[in-house]
């Protein structure tokens, strides 16, 4: 939490705390937060088929946070930087896409941690977290042969929502 309120992990922030009970009323955060998601999608929702399964408008004019909240409330571990930027931790990172209203999932983690070796199934995990929930997300490869998932609201809602 901010002073702003909820936010949903990026994975450019800080490690989680490690207080007792912090990751408990972190999960309880991200459950609020993405039951109040589904909820403006349901009430929103004019597209036929399932509200749920199609971004509100909401969603389409933050869609960082909105994929970094479907990733981190479907478990998805985020990663995290320290004070100084440097990758302390392994997991998703979400940043504006190149276009305007797409995003960017990378995997990433600290140099040697073995995310390279993860990226493929991980953002495979991702895709499938993503995909229920109206974004299209495809796979690409970037500098150095890492893949990234390039992500937007598909066309007419999610395919199950088709």
């Amino acid at each position: 939490m901010t002073d702003e309120g909820f936010e949903a992990a990026t994975g450019d922030g800080p490690a989680p705390p490690v207080a007792p009970g912090a990751a408990e009323r972190r999960a309880a955060e991200v459950r609020v937060a993405f039951e109040g998601l589904l909820q403006i999608r349901r009430l929103t929702g004019t597209a036929g088929g399932d509200p749920a399964a199609v971004p509100a408008v909401w969603e389409r004019n933050r869609p960082v946070r909105a994929v970094a909240l479907a990733l981190e409330a479907a478990g998805i571990a985020p990663s995290a930087v320290d004070a100084e930027g440097r990758r302390v931790a392994t997991g998703y990172r979400v940043a504006p896409g190149e276009g305007p209203g797409t995003v960017r999932v990378e995997w990433l983690g600290p140099p040697g941690g073995g995310a390279a070796q993860q990226e493929e199934d991980a953002l495979g995990e991702c895709v499938r977290v993503l995909g229920p929930l109206g974004w299209e997300a495809l796979l690409y490869r970037g500098p150095r042969k890492r893949r990234f998932l390039e992500v937007e609201p598909a066309p007419g809602g999610s395919p199950a929502a088709r």
